[in-house]
Formats: structure tokens, C-alpha cells, sequence
């Protein structure tokens, strides 16, 4: 049963990262197609070696163009499909076990940091678990595996409130690979919406050079922008939230209520850890 068609297409596959998604998309179904002709989407008992490998890599390239491509339901199938994969020993593939565990470790923990945006604490704790019991007694196990302990790290910071840690590991240098970019400014996205909702029960209003800070913008146009995007009102250099217009608490009153957003977010963040 010749490969060669799939050995094509994963090699263009491989060197895609910048060409159009229509040309990616094209080659992605491609590569299933291909991987249906070979009887290669599971993996069986009779599958031989380098028949596992193309489709292992085929698999693991597709979850990573997907990410590229923005289809994170995309993404989260092919790691599905994946999954059987994973789990066979490493001999049946022939091949560097180092480079296996690399890719596997990249995936897994991109999944993770997926079920973080999506608030699934109870999932990503199930696949953490698994991976937990799948270390070998002696190694440097799930803490020295960058991949993984990226999206761990990311998950107590956010059980701790601790907001502007998980904000500092999401700048393009603290990522593990520019995959994971992707997924954290997604993050990030779900904690400043977080936090706006906080704010907006805690303050009457908020001075814009504030809000940017609270809400982790670059830039005080981001904040009008995004103040805007909630229904906002924008005047004098203040933020104003519409269930509280007709409030005009002090600005002593103000830094009273700066508190209770910090006991909100921790709240929320002691909320989630009620559900692990």
C-alpha cells in the first residue's frame, strides 16, 4: 500500500504555516482522505510502523494548522483522533521517542489551555489526572515539561485571582510556542470580561488611565474601544457604567469600592475551585 501521496501531502502540510487557509483547508481534507484510503484514521493491531507514524504526524499537523487557522472545534478533533495514537508504546513507531513526547506534550498542552477558555476546570483536570498517571516513577515529570506546565501554571494563578501573573505569561515571550499565543489572548479575553463585570457592580465610574490597567489594555483608545463593546459611556476622561449613571458617588467612595472588586474576583476564582 503505497504512502507516497500522503508523504506529499504532509510534506506540503509541514510548509503551509503562511499560505492562504483556502490552500490549507484543500490540503487538510486531502491528507483525511488519504488517511481513509490507507485505513489509517485508528490505529490497528495490523497497522504497520511507518503506515502509524505518517498518520500520527498527519494528525499532529492538522491540530496545529487548525490552531493557526483559528478552528479551535477543528483543533479539538483532531486531538481526539489523536488520542488512540497516544496511547500505543512508543515502539510501535520506530522511531526518536524524544521527537514523539514532543509534539504529544505541544498538543495535550494546547488542549488544555483550550479547556481553560472555555471555563472546563472539570475537564482539564480529568486529562491532567491521566497525564499524572501516566509518569514514570523517576523523571522530572509534568513540572519540567514546558508544554504542560504552561497551561498548570496558568490554571492555580487563576484559582489564586492572581490576574497580572497570568497577564505576564501570555506576552509572546512566556509562551511556550506561538501556538499557544492564540489560545492566552483568548484567556485573556475571558478574564477582562471577568473583571469588567466586577467592575461594573463595584464602581459608578472609573477614570480611563484606570480602567486600562484594571482591564490589562495596552492603550487608552483600546479602553474606549472596549468600553464601547460593553455599552459604556465615555465622558470627561471617565468611564461611566449605565446601571450606575445616576450615582455620582466621591471619589472617596471610589477607592472604598476598589476593594470589592479585588473580593470578586477572588470569589469568583474560589467559585471555580468549588467545581475541580
Amino acid at each position: 500500500m503505497s504512502t507516497s501521496k500522503l508523504s506529499d501531502i504532509l510534506s506540503q502540510l509541514q510548509s503551509s504555516s503562511s499560505s492562504p487557509p483556502q490552500k490549507i483547508t484543500s490540503l487538510l481534507s486531502s491528507a483525511k482522505r488519504e488517511l481513509l484510503n490507507l485505513n489509517a484514521l485508528l490505529p490497528t493491531p495490523t497497522t504497520p510502523s511507518p503506515i502509524l507514524l505518517l498518520a500520527r504526524q498527519t494528525l499532529e499537523t492538522g491540530a496545529l494548522l487548525s490552531i493557526r487557522l483559528q478552528q479551535p472545534d477543528a483543533f479539538t478533533r483532531y486531538y481526539q483522533q489523536l488520542l488512540p495514537f497516544y496511547e500505543l508504546p512508543d515502539s510501535s513507531y520506530q522511531t526518536s521517542n524524544n521527537d514523539l513526547k514532543g509534539q504529544r506534550s505541544k498538543i495535550t498542552g494546547l488542549y488544555l489551555l483550550l479547556l481553560l477558555t472555555k471555563g472546563d476546570y472539570a475537564g482539564f483536570h480529568t486529562v491532567l489526572e491521566g497525564l499524572e498517571a501516566g509518569q514514570p516513577a523517576e523523571g522530572k515529570g509534568l513540572e519540567g515539561d514546558e508544554f504542560i506546565s504552561y497551561p498548570v501554571k496558568l490554571e492555580r494563578w487563576l484559582m489564586e485571582g492572581s490576574y497580572d501573573r497570568v497577564w505576564g505569561a501570555t506576552k509572546r515571550e512566556g509562551v511556550p510556542s506561538e501556538e499557544y499565543g492564540v489560545f492566552s489572548e483568548v484567556l485573556i479575553g475571558t478574564i477582562r470580561d471577568e473583571i469588567a463585570s466586577c467592575s461594573e457592580k463595584a464602581y459608578p465610574s472609573l477614570p480611563i488611565a484606570n480602567a486600562k490597567n484594571l482591564l490589562f489594555l495596552d492603550s487608552e483608545g483600546s479602553v474606549v474601544e472596549f468600553a464601547k463593546g460593553r455599552g459604556w459611556v465615555v465622558k470627561d476622561g471617565r468611564i461611566y457604567f449605565p446601571q450606575q449613571q445616576d450615582d455620582m458617588r466621591t471619589d472617596k467612595d471610589i477607592l472604598v469600592a476598589s476593594g470589592q472588586v479585588i473580593e470578586n474576583t477572588i470569589g469568583y476564582a474560589r467559585e471555580l475551585e468549588t467545581i475541580v
